[in-house]
């Protein structure tokens, strides 16, 4: 498939009709109707319900319209910033990151880079930690936020800090009634929600191990792809799911208690090229550790969550 069929697909799903896409692509119905059938005969699957007025996408069309629109996007941005770049505009800087990095300190840092740097093209992309280090490697990031530890000599990593892990509960449940910090023990024989369930390793086998370090074994473990997902399942009473603390804001109306023990930490890494001396990376170094300094509340300090001084 190429970046035409793509665009072409993504202009029927969103008219939801072939007339009205093909009108706005200027090209002939037949030959735009050809494309979505050549792409569906690659994926060997049906993208589009032809017989319903306007048009349907199928549950796999759904799928490919999102990540489409996420292709699509993406091409854009990197040839606006080729040009910029090409043009001596401004820099980019292309940061990596978990997702749950964006309910901690992630958002207030790009805030005040873009104070300190105006000139740069600060660009998000959200990346799973196994995969930020071959992008580090390869050029298609600059600086990565993640939660694993590391030994590639080609990547100097730091642990910005140790950060608290927290039980999500289903209120009005047992372990809901207090506040306290919850004993791993506690989850023995409970159903356990674990996330990313792809690809690993990852947080799901923090929270396993730290589990398995003190011989807890839940009832039944259900791995999901997404913190999203593991939350909704807990507001749903399919079980209990052990996040960073940070992370507690996501959703309301569950109760949270912190996981007690010196070890229930998932770690924040930050990540670079061994020998990148961009004056934009030791900004970002610069910035971390005046955020530190102030004590933000998500940082959790009142928690005895360990700040790294190796910046």
């Amino acid at each position: 498939m190429d970046l035409r069929q793509l665009r072409y697909f993504v202009a029927v799903a969103r008219e939801r009709n072939f007339t009205r896409a093909a009108d706005l692509l200027h090209i002939a119905q037949p030959p735009l109707s050809r494309q979505i059938q050549l792409l569906e005969e690659e994926l060997g699957v049906e993208l589009i319900i032809r017989s319903s007025r306007p048009v349907r996408l199928t549950e796999a069309g759904r799928v490919f319209y999102e990540q489409a629109l996420q292709i699509l996007g993406r091409v854009e941005q990197m040839k606006e910033a080729t040009r910029r770049v090409g043009l001596n505009q401004n820099s980019v800087l292309s940061i990596g990151f978990v997702a749950s990095t964006l309910y901690g300190g992630l958002p207030a840092l790009v805030r005040k880079l873009r104070q300190q740097a105006p000139d740069v093209d600060i660009q998000l992309l959200e990346m799973m930690s196994v995969h930020q280090l071959p992008a580090l490697k390869e050029g298609r990031i600059d600086i990565g936020f993640g939660r694993l530890r590391h030994n590639d000599p080609m990547i100097v990593s730091a642990v910005l800090r140790e950060e608290r892990l927290a039980v999500a509960i289903p209120e009005g449940t047992p372990l809901a009634s207090r506040n306290d910090p919850l004993p791993p023990e506690a989850l023995t024989g409970e159903k356990l929600i674990v996330y990313p369930r792809e690809p690993r390793p990852s947080f799901a086998d923090q929270v396993l191990n730290v589990l398995l370090d003190r011989d807890v074994r839940p009832a039944e473990i259900l791995e999901v792809s997404e913190i999203q997902t593991a939350l909704g399942l807990v507001a749903a009473e399919a079980g209990l799911c052990v996040v960073p603390s940070s992370a507690r804001k996501l959703r309301s109306d569950l109760h949270y208690r912190l996981l007690s023990g010196d070890r229930a930490t998932s770690p924040i890494v930050l990540s670079h090229r061994a020998g990148d001396g961009s004056p934009h990376i030791e900004l970002v170094k610069r910035l971390i550790q005046e955020m530190y300094q102030e004590n933000p509340p998500w940082l959790g300090l009142e928690h005895n969550v360990t700040v790294s001084q190796s910046l």
